[in-house]
């Protein structure tokens, strides 16, 4: 089919007039504030919300009631919702859902007490199959085509009893560092208008965030669940591949093996978190998804009394450092577990960059191929993926000049001018071989130093302002990116907010030795960095486990959160 640049205009106008007529259906339903009965609703726990539906005590039509308040206001403040599925809903929690009499004996049955998310809303991202729903990947080609099927992780949750209220914001082509696209428009940080909500789960973290839904379900490629978290201050999981079903998950880069997309959950608190990670596992996601190994949930317990644990921190990925605001918050969880008692030791870990550059290498093989032939005329993708795209389809020749003149000054800037270039077959097979020696790498020194886990920064900076993602880049995902390559679980626990007066640059900052050491990339994302605009924004840790560990991770949550608590040390979400 021929597309000109009018249709994407077409398209676009479209889908927002789509969205905006079901928030304008939804508003005429839920126009006034929450009751008093409503607010309790929902500041209630998974566990309690379950308990309460299954009892009879709390109707499927007040937890609409409630989230469809929370979910326009959600919409209203940081524009996070590609589709509200506010009229689905209702239907879902019908006879067929809740047994043939909602609000009667019926809460008793087999089929209600054998539904362990029975009741709890939840968003999904737009990546993520819903059958009869669009799903567009931020790509005008793929409005107007609902699919057939739901994912299997959407299935999966339904049969556990949850209601799906909303479709989330992604970017166009999901790599980016906000989340900005022609068909939603900006998605904006609740803590600030002014600033992002990160990679491309982000509009999901703000909805969480926001409270209009108890759970977002997201993807994860480098980073999607754990950035946005550390943007917009809520805790997320990144699990191991063949742990959650990825089924009916989209990217827009289908079929990169060596970098394979995973599915995660965000929450506003680590208990509703464990609880829906654990929910998931529970329902057999083998059954659901052939990709998925099947592995019960195994219990751990690290927070016996007198049990020592051992970190390894990560201060720096030797491409960006930390900024002030999130290098104090991995100190403050730091000195918090020394406090406690446990083993805090600083880890050098196998080349790092060299690592990065392998898995830059692995997902972006086809050059970005993929992505733009998705696009229709007229269409871009994000400022940050549009130039590392430029960059990959340089002439090679130019490429090599380029490193030449950098080689001396920059070599991490030089080396990646050399590698970034469309892979053969053979050489993407040696590249494979390559994150394989550095996955046995990293094994092999976690075992000899006798680590638990392994602490880091989220990402090296704080929520960046709209507009900035070309100067931040895509490389400001490495600290995330680096334990998709290596296929840990990975998630991020929210620990404080930037505080201008202490966590501002030096004045000098920019003539300092520092500055003038780094290479130029890291130069230009600093340049984002600014503490006084940035000032009240969330900032969290990332906390890692080996692969299939996602169990000992949460529970390795639990002990940072509990050693926070005793220094006295809360975030407070919005």
């Amino acid at each position: 089919m021929f597309w000109s640049s009018s249709a994407f205009e077409t398209v676009c106008a479209f889908k927002q007039e789509q969205r905006q007529a079901s928030v304008e259906a939804a508003s005429e339903l839920f126009s006034s504030p929450l009751t008093a009965s409503e607010e309790k609703l929902h500041a209630l726990p998974i566990s309690e919300l379950v308990s309460g539906c299954k009892s009879g005590d709390i109707s499927p039509s007040e937890i609409i009631s409630a989230y469809g308040k929370k979910a326009l206001v959600a919409q209203r403040d940081t524009n996070c919702i590609a589709e509200l599925m506010i009229n689905e809903a209702i239907t879902s929690v019908s006879a067929v859902s809740w047994g043939s009499t909602v609000d009667t004996d019926s809460y008793a049955s087999d089929l209600v007490s054998d539904r362990p998310l029975l009741g709890v809303p939840l968003s999904v991202k737009d990546c993520i199959d819903i059958a009869g729903h669009d799903t567009t990947i931020g790509f005008a080609r793929r409005v107007g085509k609902p699919v057939e099927r739901s994912s299997a992780i959407v299935r999966l949750l339904q049969d556990a009893g949850a209601i799906i209220i909303a479709k989330t914001t992604v970017p166009t082509a999901l790599f980016s560092v906000d989340t900005d696209s022609k068909l939603f428009g900006i998605t904006s940080n609740p803590y600030s208008s002014a600033h992002g909500v990160g990679a491309s789960t982000g509009g999901g973290a703000a909805m969480v965030a926001c409270g209009g839904s108890k759970v977002e379900i997201g993807s994860d490629v480098a980073g999607s669940v754990r950035f946005p978290a550390h943007f917009c201050g809520v805790w997320s999981l990144k699990g191991s591949v063949g742990r959650w079903p990825v089924t009916g998950n989209h990217s827009s880069m289908m079929g990169v093996e060596s970098v394979q997309t995973l599915t995660g959950p965000l929450a506003r608190n680590l208990d509703d978190l464990e609880e829906v990670y654990k929910c998931v596992i529970d329902m057999k996601p083998w059954e659901y998804d052939y990709t998925c190994v099947p592995i019960p949930w195994r219990p751990v317990n690290l927070r016996e009394e007198g049990r020592r644990l051992k970190w390894g921190i990560v201060w720096e990925d030797g491409v960006i450092p930390p900024s002030p605001a999130c290098r104090r918050a991995l100190s403050m969880v730091a000195d918090s577990l020394r406090t406690q008692g446990h083993e805090v030791v600083d880890l050098s870990p196998p080349n790092i960059p060299e690592f990065l550059e392998v898995g830059y290498q692995l997902a972006f093989g086809d050059a970005g191929q993929q992505i733009r032939d998705t696009l229709l005329p007229s269409e871009t993708v994000n400022p940050a993926l549009g130039s590392f795209l430029d960059l990959v389809n340089l002439p090679r020749f130019f490429k090599k000049m380029l490193a030449m003149f950098y080689s001396s000054t920059d070599p991490i800037y030089a080396n990646l001018l050399n590698v970034i270039h469309p892979k053969t077959i053979a050489e993407e097979r040696a590249l494979i071989v390559r994150r394989d020696q550095f996955r046995a790498a990293w094994h092999d020194q976690w075992a000899k130093e006798g680590l638990d886990f392994v602490l880091t920064v989220t990402a090296p900076f704080p929520a960046v302002k709209h507009g900035e993602g070309l100067k931040a880049s895509l490389m400001t995902a490495s600290y995330a990116f680096l334990f998709n390559l290596l296929d840990y679980s990975a998630g991020n626990i929210p620990v404080t907010r930037v505080d201008k007066d202490i966590d501002s640059l030096p004045a000098d900052f920019m003539s300092s030795p520092e500055y003038k050491a780094m290479n130029m990339i890291c130069k230009t994302s600093y340049s984002v960095y600014d503490a006084e605009s940035m000032h009240g924004l969330p900032v969290g840790v990332q906390i890692v486990g080996r692969r299939l560990e996602e169990e000992k991770v949460l529970e390795g949550m639990k002990v940072i959160r509990s050693a926070l608590i005793q220094k006295g040390i809360i975030f407070e979400g919005r």
